[in-house]
């Protein structure tokens, strides 16, 4: 009787492993690089509108107030035409705001995450009906831009998968700072989904997907996993210290 082929063990099995090991981790590395350099274009393209076109946008809006300032009173039409431009202009000016915040969030580079996190979930909140807190510590921690660039991409994509796919009327946001590591929580009192849901795994997660990728390259993990009472976690973890490569 033919004895049944064992799959390899000892060093045999380490080194055929090893090539899929390596292979993983340099396409990890190579994902968190290539996010950061899409993050640096966004921040210098968002830069990029509020020097040139919010600038210039402000500049005609003051000339049309003072070109405003020598319409006849008695010449209406001329006045409801310059109210018109006043509030075209003004759109501009609000839709380009709203590009650049997309973009890139100024006060996570200025103010720090805490006030970044302050602005953007209340902001969610209001834009989508859902009831959203926020639990920040005292002190902002002094993480680097690429460590706070990828907390903020987590809430951000966080909240965008509450409002399209959790039916939640809650969400809270939770950042944790014990001085070796942070941690992010996105918790929702939604639908949730089975715990051996391989949500990650899932080829409509790709933003999650790419968090995940992220948070390895800077020594962190991702977890999307069921609440203990129902609704959907979220959580990423990274160590304070980032990994030298």
């Amino acid at each position: 009787m033919t004895e049944p082929a064992h799959p390899q063990s000892g060093p045999a099995a380490a080194a055929s492993a090893a090539p899929g090991a390596d292979r993983t981790a340099e396409l990890t590395e190579m994902l968190g690089y290539l996010a950061a350099c899409w993050d640096e274009e966004r921040r210098l393209l968002a830069r990029q509108l509020h020097d040139s076109l919010g600038s210039s946008m402000t500049a005609l809006t003051m000339h049309l107030a003072l070109l405003t300032q020598h319409i006849p009173a008695e010449n209406q039409a001329m006045r409801d035409r310059s109210a018109q431009m006043k509030g075209l202009l003004a759109n501009i000016i609000e839709t380009n705001r709203k590009m650049q915040l997309e973009l890139w969030n100024d006060k996570l580079e200025f103010l720090g995450l805490k006030a970044a996190l302050a602005e953007l979930v209340p902001g969610f909140a209001a834009a989508n009906n859902i009831k959203a807190r926020t639990s920040l510590p005292d002190e902002d921690g002094s993480y680097t831009r690429t460590q706070g660039v990828v907390l903020l991409r987590c809430v951000e994509e966080g909240l965008r998968n509450v409002a399209a796919h959790a039916q939640a009327t809650e969400v809270d946001v939770i950042l944790d700072d014990d001085g070796d590591q942070v941690m992010l929580t996105i918790r929702d009192n939604g639908t949730g989904f089975p715990n051996d849901d391989k949500v990650l795994e899932s080829t409509s997660c790709h933003g999650l997907r790419l968090l995940r990728e992220r948070a390895r390259f800077l020594g962190g993990s991702l977890q999307l996993g069921a609440g203990e009472s129902g609704g959907a976690v979220l959580r990423m973890t990274l160590p304070r210290q980032v990994p030298v490569a």
